[in-house]
């Protein structure tokens, strides 16, 4: 059958038909642009790689708990709402649990314990997640004299120095692996003993100088700040015009001033008022280290105390303080003796006490009262109350455990001649706790909003070298502690309260990065615990024992706590302050 169309018609239609094949898909394209467009603008959730699903979480503000799910991508916390589990590589039973920001020990003496076992057992099990140091000595900066010293005094944990500079050190512990986040202070008594030595003398202009030029390095590198310990040698030979100097370059880098204050008995108040007399001139936030009125005396000082400081933060001083939640402190038993005995170090400290003219004076002093020095034996009130709990000999270790008393009763000797003995002896410190402050005083200190919380110990473990000395209960429990007996049985805080002093007040204070809350973009350091079960099982005739209650830890993101056991996961990091040059 003939066909209706030309030749020419049948050519064009032809041309038609292409040049539509051709504009079709780009048409097509264009219709579905704005729907396309509203599809970017509102994409589907994508996979996290952890939920913590249900729990009731805490923000670390102190504002009221809310239920809902926490979602964990990489490092951090990349957001809340009620997902299904298919979002997820990994998901987290929080039901009727607590969900926090990890916590952060203030006062942290791990600086040797996480090169030995850098899991971080006891503080992991009570949900921290980030240790501060420095308290008057830190990890840096060294030189080779003090490098040696090290060596020689290293006691149960044996190490190699791989580093110089503070820094160095927090990078040295980040590669070689740990658990938890750690930062430090400088420790003023380090600088002291870089430039200066271990005697008992004033800076020249020139050290002085020096003194702040390693200041300067630290903090540029990432330190957060100057931290002191003024009532041991030679830390109690600076004046309080040196403290001033450092602190004002530290000041210039965003740094804080805390302290181990000159005195925590006879001389509280005027203690407070150095410290505070440093925070003003240097223009610096300072922070008291393990706040307490010590001693059965100056209890009563303890709302003094607390007056003086709220009155100069109401005058604008930025003055924050710390604590454990015991009644007994630890140090060295050497803290029984006067501080000029340690003039030029350990060496000439053991030549003294091997004196028998020397001797006599140090036991005089002892025994007499004395506004001059802190003397931690007239404090505990009797040798009965000063428990020996760490030697460095292993002929000594068998009296770990004793009180002074005890040890004085078995040689038949009196017990300040039995300290200088055992100090002699055992060439070391001779870890010591003595018990010092009032549970009331204990609560009062506690329900202050500004105070925070430190261990003042080690990070633990009960196996190997940890086993070889007793520690303070500090170490397993400080902070279980608080969530345990202080705020459900004792209810001096309530659970969110608690939760904000233990992780987004300190981080605050510190100027910490992104850390220290449970907030969208906040570095994902997040802990799990049962409110209703969480204690702590450290006694001071047993102090090797873990806490219980804390069923799973997140640093950066990483799982380091399962079920209550460790993973062996270390993704903790070094952790700058807020003046490091980047």
């Amino acid at each position: 059958m003939a066909s209706d169309t030309n030749p020419l018609q049948e050519k064009s239609m032809a041309r038609g038909r292409s040049l539509l094949a051709q504009v079709l898909p780009a048409l097509l394209f264009l219709s579905a642009l704005p729907a396309l467009l509203q599809a970017a603008e509102s994409p589907s959730p994508a996979p996290f790689d952890v939920v913590i699903k249900g729990g009731t979480v805490y923000d670390g503000t102190g504002e009221p708990a809310r239920v809902t799910d926490v979602g964990i991508r990489g490092d951090r916390i990349a957001g809340f709402g009620n997902f299904s589990p298919d979002q997820a590589r990994v998901v987290i039973d929080a039901k009727g649990m607590a969900v926090a920001p990890g916590f952060i020990n203030m006062l942290s003496w791990s600086t040797e314990s996480l090169i030995e076992d850098g899991r971080s057992q006891s503080e992991i099990r009570e949900g921290v997640t980030t240790e501060i140091m420095g308290e008057g000595y830190s990890m840096g900066p060294w030189n080779d004299r003090i490098k040696e010293r090290m060596r020689r005094e290293q006691g149960d944990i044996k190490y190699e120095i791989k580093w110089n500079t503070l820094v160095d050190y927090l990078r040295y512990l980040e590669q070689r692996g740990v658990s938890c986040n750690v930062a430090s202070f400088i420790g003023a008594t380090t600088i002291r003993e870089n430039v200066i030595g271990l005697e008992d003398k004033q800076p020249t202009p020139e050290q002085l100088e020096q003194m702040r030029q390693l200041v300067r390095q630290e903090m540029e590198a990432g330190a957060l700040g100057i931290g002191t310990s003024l009532i041991y040698p030679p830390a109690f030979y600076a004046k309080t015009e040196e403290l001033i100097e450092m602190c004002k370059v530290a000041a210039k880098y965003q740094g804080k001033y805390i302290s181990h204050m000159r005195s925590e008995g006879n001389q509280l108040l005027e203690a407070i008022d150095e410290l505070l007399r440093i925070s003003r001139e240097a223009n610096i936030p300072a922070e008291i280290y393990h706040i307490k009125a010590a001693g059965q005396p100056n209890w009563g000082k303890a709302d003094a105390m607390l007056a003086k400081i709220e009155e100069a933060r109401k005058a604008g001083l930025k003055i924050t303080a710390d604590m454990y939640t015991y009644t007994a402190a630890g140090t060295g038993l050497d803290a029984c003796l006067p501080p000029w005995t340690a003039d030029g170090g350990n060496p000439a400290l053991f030549k003294r006490l091997r004196d028998p003219a020397i001797r006599e004076k140090i036991a005089a002093e002892v025994r007499t009262p004395s506004d001059k020095w802190e003397n931690l034996y007239l404090a505990a009130g009797s040798p009965e109350k000063i428990l020996l709990s760490g030697f460095k000999s292993e002929k000594l270790k068998p009296l770990t455990g004793k009180t002074l008393a005890e040890v004085a009763k078995m040689r038949g000797k009196d017990p300040i001649e039995t300290a200088m003995d055992l100090i002699s002896e055992d060439e070391s410190r001779i870890d010591t706790i003595y018990f010092l402050m009032s549970e009331e005083n204990v609560k009062k200190e506690i329900a202050k909003p500004w105070v925070s919380f430190g261990s003042d110990e080690a990070s633990q473990v009960p196996e190997g070298n940890f086993l070889k000395s007793n520690c303070h209960p500090r170490a397993y429990g400080n902070f279980a502690r608080v969530l345990g007996k202080y705020v459900r049985e004792d209810k001096v805080l309530t659970l969110a309260d608690a939760i904000r002093k233990l992780s987004g007040q300190p981080a605050t204070n510190l100027g910490l990065d992104h850390r220290g809350f449970v907030k969208e973009g906040m570095f994902a350091d997040v802990v799990v615990f049962d409110p209703a079960t969480i204690s702590d099982r450290a006694t001071f005739e047993k102090p090797h024992q873990y806490s219980v209650g804390v069923k799973h830890v997140f640093v950066n993101g990483v799982q380091v706590l399962k079920d209550g056991e460790h993973t062996g996961a270390k993704p903790g990091r070094a952790v700058w302050g807020p003046g490091k040059i980047r």
